[in-house]
């Protein structure tokens, strides 16, 4: 049984930092896609980043050169640094794995972060 638990998020000021984590366990997750969505009030759950089985990341524009994702296999977790936040970045955030083929598909429970302006 896949389980994802989040934990990092808070509030923070506009310009903080925070960093979330996501704790994956069931099964070894070095060959699955691992990444991090978010869903602000009122408005559709949307990509953030991704760290791909390989060693490629992907990241939303919005979050380019701000947020950076990084994985350990070891430990089967993701992380993302979030730097420079901003007001606009306050949403659930969702840790997301998903296999190679992207077939299967497991989300977490969600963190939240706050930005104050």
């Amino acid at each position: 049984q896949v389980q994802l638990v989040e934990s990092g998020g808070g509030l923070v000021q506009a310009g903080g930092s925070l960093r979330l984590s996501c704790a994956a366990s069931g099964r070894t997750f070095s060959s699955y896609h691992m990444g991090w969505y978010r869903q602000a009030p009122g408005k559709d759950r949307e990509f953030v980043a991704e760290s791909r089985s390989g060693t490629s990341t992907v990241y939303a524009d919005s979050v380019k050169g701000r947020f950076t994702i990084s994985r350990d296999n070891a430990k089967n977790t993701v992380y993302l640094q979030m730097d420079n936040l901003k007001p606009e970045d306050t949403a659930i955030y969702y840790c997301n794995v998903q296999s190679s083929n992207r077939y299967y598909q497991y989300w977490g429970q969600g963190t939240q972060v706050t930005v104050s302006s």
